[in-house]
């Protein structure tokens, strides 16, 4: 009998690597996305030479709006059922929104938004129908506390929006989908030691804040795996991150938001 699987994006590299990784040391069979194939194919030999696990290796870009349908596609040719979703593929949109063009926001929102929405579309029936299901979404911390400039200068203005909805979407699917055995969890990082921060322009920045600040991949993804399989909704990895976000609730809005902007100056080195 194949083992489950679990499909995850954005898997050549930090979140999603220590997600697949995370998966594949609980037993689970993988189908990794990203674009770069060569580190895809490096993390299918990891696996198996570690945990034993088969790996499909599908290379897409989920910027495509075609790349959900040809991912699920690409599994089931080749002969298995996604009974996992790890939806974590993304990049920023850096920019003042005012300032960039609308293709470049509508790529940005077909990565962050669509591609997500699709792909749980396109596998939650099975699960439900198979009686079992695991769906993460990778949301933002960002979602959760008052808005900061630095959103607009690496991830983009629409990036802690977009976030938020993620968590809202797997709160409401999970409470759709209990009764019928499929657990869905928005994870929510602080700041995560990745790449992400190089290709947004933010490393110097990252650099300025404090170490307790700075999450590890693998700590996040074993925060998440946890979290989905006891079907808790949202997960804030990270002692000081579940502070933050306690205290942004619990806050009046102009206190929250001074405690903001005196953490962006921490952050720009001030």
């Amino acid at each position: 009998m194949a083992c489950k699987l679990v499909l995850v994006t954005g898997a050549s590299s930090g979140i999603g690597a220590a997600f697949a990784r995370e998966f594949a040391r609980h037993g689970w069979d993988l189908a990794v996305v990203a674009r770069r194939e060569d580190k895809l194919q490096a993390l299918a030999a990891e696996m198996k030479a570690q945990h034993g696990v088969d790996t499909l290796v599908i290379t897409a870009d989920l910027a495509d709006p075609q790349a959900p349908q040809q991912i699920v596609d690409a599994v089931a040719q080749a002969g298995r059922q996604i009974d996992g979703l790890v939806n974590n593929a993304g990049a920023g949109q850096p920019g003042h929104f005012c300032k960039t063009e609308w293709d470049d926001q509508a790529r940005f929102m077909q990565l962050m938004v669509t591609s997500y929405l699709k792909l749980m579309h396109l596998t939650a029936p099975g699960m439900a129908q198979r009686g079992f299901g695991r769906i993460i979404n990778i949301s933002s911390v960002s979602a959760l506390v008052p808005i900061a400039k630095a959103h607009t200068r690496y991830s983009g203005t629409m990036y802690p929006g977009i976030k938020a909805l993620l968590i809202k979407a797997s709160e409401a699917l999970g409470a759709e989908l209990r009764d019928q055995g499929v657990h869905v969890t928005a994870v929510a990082p602080g700041y995560t030691w990745s790449e992400f921060h190089d290709v947004n322009g933010a490393r110097e920045t990252v650099s300025n804040v404090p170490g307790y600040w700075m999450l590890k991949a693998e700590d996040v993804a074993a925060s998440g795996y946890d979290a989905v399989e006891r079907g808790v909704p949202l997960r804030v990895p990270g002692a000081f991150y579940k502070f933050m976000t306690g205290l942004a609730r619990i806050l009046p809005d102009p206190a929250a938001r001074a405690l903001m902007a005196r953490q962006e100056k921490t952050m720009d080195g001030k």
